[in-house]
Formats: C-alpha cells, sequence, structure tokens
C-alpha cells in the first residue's frame, strides 16, 4: 500500500471520489489544496514529465471554458507563470508516491502504478462502481442543472467554489 499525496481542490466531487478509490484500495491519502499550495515552476513542473502541455490544463477551468485561455497556443513556460497565478488551470489531481508524480486520475494508468483493487470485499462493488466512471472531468457532466454563469461549474455551496 502506497502514501499517496494528493493535491486537490477542495469540495470537488470528482477528487472526493477519486480519494475515496484510493483508500479503499488500502492506500494512506494525504490530501492537500491545490489552490493554497506555495508552488514553484521547477515543483509544479515536475509533476507535468513529458506530457504535452495541453494536457497539464484543467479543461474545466473558468478562464479556459470562457475562451480567456487557449491552452493550444501555450508554451511550457507561459504554462508555468499562468498556473501559478490562477491553479485553477492545473489539472487534477497532481498526485506523488515517493520520487514518482503524475496528474490527472487515469484510472487505468493509476492502477497499474499503484494498484486500484480494493483491499476489502466490502468495498468491492463500490470501487468497480467508480473506476467504470469518468473520474477525470466535471462530475456533472454536460447537461447538469444547478444555477452557475455559464462557462464554469459551481456547486451550490459558496465553501466549495469552483471545481
Amino acid at each position: 500500500m502506497a502514501r499517496v499525496i494528493f493535491y486537490e481542490k477542495p469540495g470537488c466531487k470528482n477528487n472526493t471520489r477519486q480519494k475515496v478509490l484510493l483508500t479503499a484500495a488500502g492506500h494512506q491519502v494525504i490530501a492537500y489544496s491545490l489552490l493554497t499550495e506555495p508552488w514553484t515552476v521547477e515543483r509544479l513542473k515536475s509533476f507535468f514529465g513529458d506530457r504535452p502541455v495541453i494536457e497539464w490544463f484543467n479543461k474545466a477551468a473558468p478562464s479556459i471554458k470562457s475562451g480567456q485561455v487557449n491552452p493550444e497556443n501555450i508554451n511550457a513556460e507561459t504554462a508555468l507563470i499562468m498556473m501559478l497565478r490562477d491553479p485553477l488551470l492545473i489539472r487534477r489531481p497532481l498526485l506523488e508516491v515517493g520520487d514518482q508524480r503524475e496528474i490527472g486520475f487515469d484510472v487505468e494508468k493509476i492502477d497499474a502504478w499503484i494498484g486500484l483493487k480494493p483491499v476489502d470485499e466490502s468495498f468491492q462493488q463500490m470501487s468497480e462502481s467508480l473506476m467504470q466512471q469518468d473520474l477525470q472531468g466535471c462530475s456533472h457532466g454536460k447537461n447538469h442543472h444547478h444555477d452557475h454563469p455559464e462557462g464554469s461549474c459551481k456547486n451550490n455551496s459558496q465553501q466549495q467554489h469552483q471545481h
């Protein structure tokens, strides 16, 4: 079982589901807010590896959905500076186990990396259900119905900010 450092957006429903899946697999999850972490360019870049810059971005970020930011036209240096200024632009979660770091929650990749098989049969059905869901995008899907400005996905609670 791994000790997983998990950088999330507090209140994000998908980040909560991801942590449940990791915990059910017996991992120790230590969660930190992606939004308040004191990032540096070097440290943030270490999570992205050799992925293309476009994959570094959270497609659900308000400034991306509104068209204000277009990840297709941004180089690595500019992307990192933008992300330090607006952490909502960072694809999440950021995961760290030992010296290895990853972004996003690709179930197959994480299962191959640290394992997502539940440690207890009582978690089996829940884990299988979670693994069938899209745990990377907005947890509401495209046609969700609650009040928020066009182009951003917010929960009803102000405390939960944007996810």
